[in-house]
């Protein structure tokens, strides 16, 4: 049974969510991440890079620290409150391309150890412990794990009563994106959700592995530091958005090489040959259509690289996923990239961005050959974790991706 629980979020006042509530930190570039600072005094940026006000670059530890302290500033100024009852949070985001809606609540650390939460993707174990140091420093999570289960009417059914409310929160952004949220507080509808997961054997990590792992690490390293542990305490649970299945979506990420492993361009065709059949398509921006066809990128031309028939040696979901037959046949063979999670020489981008993106990094000499594929479905991402597999990293680049601020857990 998949257990899930409320949680006394401490949030933006009503009439600030729209201006603390903040894009994940990695996709502002430095020139609107100083316009936020400068002419936004609520962006929950200021929480996240706190010693702007310093004009000061700090990391570790010490950034920690002041992340912690900026938090406790947004509180004592009440730009942050507290529900006062454990509420479960309805939160549902419109785009011109993205509908989603799910439920903002706590998951509980033990169904991840128990394999009840199911990842897919391996993670890194100094990331891992640095995701806890962290979390246990400034002491709350405001990035859910994106939790994803069997798309069901019923619980979409009381979603949509509960979203026939007023929102508590109502606001567009210059994206181009209208987020609305709801607060949960009555009793009968809290235990009613919790019965529908409950009935539930598992349910799947669609983005935030080294959250839900270092999660996982600060309960177990709490637990036992605490000689009174219950089992009730709020370290036992992560902040999390669970969302049906049908509300994801799914892109690849494409790969980036910078250079041909001593290869000319002629002679790493040729070993490409081996595998695949090729076709220079000149300019045209070939998008593959079916599984086991890639794009290629090399020496301002594209080309499309067809799997061949007696190459189709699968013994696994994991054989079959082309990110990892990019990696058995052409990266570690013929590229020499044996690590995909170290080597320097390779580098990922987000499917959804244009594929001129891949073009022009190649086209600077930055990087000698760039690889796309079609995304992997959700289908496979299951599979793949009922199996206890784990992709190549960088195989999914699953929306949607949360405004950071908006509900926040605290340990």
């Amino acid at each position: 049974m998949v257990k899930i629980t409320p949680f006394k979020a401490v949030r933006p006042q009503r009439a600030r969510a729209g201006l603390v509530a903040s894009r994940p930190y990695g996709e502002y570039n430095e020139a609107e991440m100083r316009a936020r600072l400068d002419y936004n005094p609520y962006s929950f940026l200021h929480i996240l890079n706190p010693a702007y006000k310093f004009q000061h670059t700090i990391s570790g530890t010490q950034k920690f620290q002041l992340i912690k302290n900026r938090y406790l500033e947004f509180k004592e100024e009440d730009t942050f409150i507290q529900d006062e009852k454990p509420c479960f949070y309805v939160y549902k985001m419109e785009t011109r391309d993205l509908y989603c809606c799910g439920i903002i609540a706590a998951a509980s650390a033990e169904d991840y150890k128990n394999d009840i939460i199911r990842k897919h993707e391996e993670t890194i174990a100094s990331r891992e412990e640095l995701f806890k140091e962290y979390v246990k420093t400034v002491g709350f999570n405001t990035e859910p794990v994106l939790l994803t289960y069997e798309n069901k009417p019923e619980i979409q059914q009381i979603l949509e009563k509960i979203m026939l409310r007023n929102p508590e929160y109502e606001f567009a952004t210059r994206q181009r994106e209208t987020h609305y949220l709801w607060k949960v507080e009555n009793e009968a509808e809290i235990a009613q959700i919790q019965q529908f997961f409950a009935k539930m054997n598992s349910i799947y990590i669609a983005d935030g592995h080294h959250r839900c792992a270092s999660s996982f690490l600060l309960s177990k390293e709490s637990a036992e530091n605490n000689e009174n542990h219950t089992g009730k305490e709020s370290y036992n649970h992560f902040l999390s958005y669970f969302i049906p299945e049908e509300h994801l979506k799914i892109y690849q990420f494409r790969r980036l090489i910078t250079d041909l492993n001593g290869f000319s361009k002629e002679d790493f065709l040729i070993r490409l040959d081996e595998h695949f059949r090729i076709e220079n398509r000149k300019l045209d921006a070939y998008t593959p259509e079916q599984k086991h066809q890639f794009k290629m990128y090399l020496d301002g031309e594209f080309y499309s690289l067809f799997l061949r028939k007696t190459s189709m040696h699968f013994t696994n979901t994991l054989s079959r996923l082309d990110s990892q037959i990019l990696y058995e046949r052409i990266l570690a063979p013929i590229l020499g990239i044996k690590d995909l999670r170290k080597d320097k020489r390779i580098s990922y981008i987000p499917g959804k961005k244009d594929i001129l993106e891949m073009k022009k990094l190649v086209d600077s000499g930055e990087f000698a050959v760039g690889f796309g594929m079609m995304p992997v479905s959700i289908s496979e991402i299951k599979q793949i974790a009922d199996e206890g597999l784990t992709m190549p990293p960088k195989s999914t680049y699953i929306e949607p991706k949360l405004r950071s601020g908006l509900t926040i857990y605290e340990f």
